[in-house]
């Protein structure tokens, strides 16, 4: 594949004097992080909101190399009991929806007291303890339960408290939703940096090209798959779950939609989020695009599911990976390949870290 993973891997093989093909099933580069600027001047994320965000200086230098990144730091808002408020949750969240005005030193002491009136199990047993036990009830219900609810179609108790790890919860008034220290949307767009970092004299690109129509052909030394899983397995042990997005892109006749580039909607409509693309490079234009998502249980795999049942799956699988990574024929690497969630720098360290100790090897 030719995502971030697929690319990563080319381009580090490509510099360590090997030929590489990628074989990508899409007929563009970049993966779900692909993008284009439409009619109006506006860079659009074909696949929803990618946000690049890390702490790891190693990836950042590596990304580095193939754009220039625009800052920005990502601000979200939930659209909350008629009201637009922060997100995650912070000290002027609170204070909107309790109607307090409290400094961020008693924030924490706040919190404490609406958690000592909430009820849920310790250890957490599953994402709404995790929540609940961080946060109480009310914010619980207000934020987190129907947002669930329509992103999995599940209960919250039916997922891992594995879930909740990625929710920040602040005591300050920090409002980004990422706090890590390098932060940016690359200048030319993400899928002009992928195309740079495949851009090597060792490395040939097929687009438009399914990876099991033509493995047969090919006896490569290494197979680097960042495919599905459980399909490079022939589903041997079941399919795996994965949750999928209907993207509907609307363009108004207005410079503004949203004071911010990404708003969700927790409780109200059908939609969980609504993204205006042009405030991630500040670009200029007299109309503006906007991205309504809307979950869905089936179509393009964006999201692995993380139940027990699912994860259980995962297991038999990855015993097979193991098997064939020994051999060092294969690496499997990617959020599809280890049905894993990754955020994009996690997906391009792990590619990194696989290929370099494989070239070690």
């Amino acid at each position: 594949g030719a995502g971030l993973a697929g690319a990563t891997a080319a381009r580090i093989l490509a510099e360590a004097g090997k030929r590489v093909l990628v074989i990508e099933r899409y007929r563009h580069v970049a993966g779900h992080c692909h993008d284009y600027r439409n009619e109006h001047g506006i860079t659009v994320h074909a696949h929803g909101p990618h946000i690049f965000h890390t702490n790891n200086r190693k990836v950042w230098d590596f990304v580095n190399r193939f754009t220039e990144f625009c800052y920005y730091q990502h601000k979200v808002l939930s659209y909350v009991e008629g009201k637009f408020v922060p997100f995650p949750i912070n000290r002027d969240t609170i204070c909107q929806i309790f109607g307090v005005d409290i400094p961020t030193y008693e924030v924490s002491d706040f919190l404490e007291r609406e958690v000592k009136r909430s009820k849920f199990n310790t250890p957490p047993k599953n994402f709404r303890d995790v929540v609940v036990s961080q946060v109480g009830e009310r914010l619980y219900e207000l934020f987190f339960k129907n947002y669930t609810i329509k992103q999995w179609e599940r209960d919250p108790e039916e997922l891992l408290p594995e879930v909740a790890k990625r929710i920040p919860i602040r005591t300050n008034r920090d409002d980004r939703y990422f706090s890590d220290k390098y932060q940016g949307i690359p200048k030319r767009g993400y899928t002009r940096m992928v195309e740079n970092m495949l851009n090597h004299e060792n490395i040939a690109v097929m687009t438009g090209v399914d990876y099991f129509e033509v493995r047969d052909v090919f006896k490569p030394e290494l197979t680097v798959y960042t495919g599905e899983l459980d399909r490079f397995f022939d589903y041997a042990f079941g399919k795996l779950e994965y949750r999928s997005l209907k993207l509907e892109m609307k363009t108004y006749d207005v410079e503004h939609y949203q004071p911010v580039a990404v708003v969700n909607y927790p409780n109200d409509y059908d939609w969980t989020r609504i993204t205006e693309y042009k405030h991630f490079l500040n670009e200029k234009s007299d109309k503006t695009t906007v991205c309504f998502e809307y979950p869905l249980a089936s179509g393009e795999p964006y999201y692995i599911v993380m139940t027990g049942d699912n994860m259980e799956k995962r297991e038999k699988y990855m015993r097979e990976v193991s098997k064939l990574e020994v051999s060092g024929e294969y690496l499997f690497v990617g959020r599809l390949a280890e049905y894993k969630y990754y955020n994009m720098d996690e997906a391009i360290e792990v590619s990194m870290k696989k290929v370099l100790e494989w070239i070690k090897r």
